[in-house]
């Protein structure tokens, strides 16, 4: 009995399926024509749509993010003797530098922490340097 009612919804399925070949085109046709979209402007402007809920001390919060600015460059320009040459100014484990905390400082990077933003920052390669410095072991 079951076997039967299938083939009857399988039949009745390809029955009343009334899609034609200039039917199908026309949706394809639909689909690749260009649809305008929203502006890079706007979605800059737009708030984050996601709520954050962080619980401490058996207290939940929300937290509502902001509008994001304009992010602040950071450029790495050399590393001596655990100390970081950033945008300008020495820097040390634990330094603050535009909202970041410096966290980790390795032989050819940095890492930077503000609170869920990790950035991390690599020394660039200048193959014609006045100064050849070598490492040794």
């Amino acid at each position: 009995m079951k076997k039967i009612l299938l083939y009857i919804l399988a039949l009745s399925i390809f029955v009343f399926a009334d899609l034609s070949v200039t039917q199908i085109q026309e949706m394809v046709n639909k689909i690749h024509e260009k649809r305008e979209g929203v502006k890079l402007t706007t979605l800059d402007n737009t708030k984050e749509p996601f709520v954050r809920l962080e619980n401490e001390n058996n207290v939940s919060t929300f937290v509502i993010p902001t509008i994001k600015t304009e992010e602040a460059k950071l450029s790495l320009h050399a590393i001596v003797n655990g100390k970081a040459y950033i945008n300008d100014s020495w820097s040390s484990l634990g330094d603050n530098i535009l909202g970041y905390e410096l966290k980790f400082i390795g032989k050819r990077g940095v890492v930077l922490r503000n609170e869920n933003h990790i950035k991390k920052l690599f020394l660039s390669k200048q193959e014609e340097s006045f100064i050849k410095l070598e490492e040794r072991d």
